[in-house]
């Protein structure tokens, strides 16, 4: 009996040092977690601030670049200097984080988290700027022009038949990205329509692995999920290495990407949205696993109805004030905090 109540306490010992782990970084990377995308190596650096100096910290400011929080990307050494505190800061900020200029915990759950690959803006190299709301376009507020001012405006989108994944079928792919155009349209006077010829559609879709050649790599499982970009260019790319589903109940990998969730993000981005820093918003950059996440909040419909205009039959809803919903309640806080955990266990 005493000696199953040591293993109760030793147990319970190991288990606040991963939920709770100390400021000393520890030296080395965990090992690779198969299927976790490889911003988990960043919680090595979990309490860094100004100052500090460990291998890895260059990666991270790669990261802040990358996304549009650090200029250069040249000389990033692994010292935590002036210039990424900034970029912290900013990032901590623009997402609605606790603003400590340090690698808290929420910060880093942040950074772990699977998300958007369009930049969030706030690196003036970048096409971004912010409006006094918190949605954001990007430069010079691009969006899809009406042949004629007499006319509506339709867009029409299509699928790419060598670049899809077969393991949903068409059917739900298709259905999936009408119920993402159907809320946006609800929104805005602009129609959507899907047709066959790939090349002469508006709006192009395609799944795509790694380098696929728009200068936007793909970086594997839960990593970049979706990239879009501005009007009126119209191309849509998913990351084909993802796990998407069209019915989180149905699916049982808990790496699972809800498709509908990114579908409705990424054509906000295609309509010419950047990045909002409302956490609930469908512009939001971040979407966790096993996460859905399909209606339009207040903040993604002002955004979009102040370039296109209201949908003469536009109703707000109780849904664009409601809660974001989880498959099987793995949403991105639990996903984290148990990928956290993991980790802990293997560094320890």
């Amino acid at each position: 009996m005493h000696r199953f109540f040591c293993y109760g306490i030793f147990f319970f010992l190991f288990l606040l040092q991963c939920v709770f782990p100390a400021r000393t970084i520890p030296p080395t990377s965990p090992p690779e977690l198969p299927g976790i995308n490889k911003w988990h190596q960043f919680s090595k650096l979990m309490d860094a601030g100004k100052g500090a100096n460990f291998p890895g910290m260059s990666e991270l400011k790669r990261y802040f670049h990358r996304f549009g929080y650090l200029d250069a990307d040249d000389n990033f050494t692994d010292t935590f200097d002036d210039t990424l505190e900034a970029a912290v800061l900013t990032y901590q900020k623009k997402l609605g984080l606790p603003v400590t200029g340090k690698l808290d915990s929420d910060t880093m759950a942040q950074i772990m988290s699977p998300r958007c690959g369009v930049s969030d803006g706030t690196n003036r190299k970048h096409k971004m700027t912010h409006v006094s709301e918190h949605y954001a376009y990007f430069r010079g507020e691009p969006r899809w022009r009406k042949p004629d001012k007499s006319e509506t405006l339709t867009l029409t989108y299509a699928f790419s038949d060598s670049h899809i994944i077969n393991y949903l079928s068409y059917s739900d792919i298709r259905g999936a990205f009408q119920r993402s155009f159907s809320r946006w349209a609800s929104t805005i006077p602009v129609s959507f329509i899907e047709v066959d010829d790939y090349r002469k559609a508006d709006i192009k879709i395609a799944f795509y692995e790694g380098d696929h050649g728009d200068g936007v790599a793909f970086d594997g499982v839960l990593g970049v999920l979706a990239h879009a970009f501005s009007p009126e260019n119209g191309r849509l790319h998913l990351d084909k290495a993802e796990t998407w589903a069209v019915d989180l109940k149905l699916s049982r990998s808990n790496v699972a990407v809800d498709l509908e969730s990114v579908a409705t993000h990424e054509i906000g981005h295609i309509l010419g949205l950047a990045h909002s820093s409302v956490k609930e918003a469908i512009m939001y950059p971040s979407l966790g696993p096993r996460t859905r996440k399909v209606d339009l909040k207040i903040d993604d419909v002002k955004g979009v109805q102040n370039l296109y205009g209201s949908n003469p039959n536009f109703r707000y809803t109780p849904s664009m004030e409601s809660d974001i919903s989880s498959g099987y309640g793995y949403g991105r806080g639990r996903w984290v905090a148990s990928l956290m955990l993991l980790v802990g266990f293997l560094i320890w």
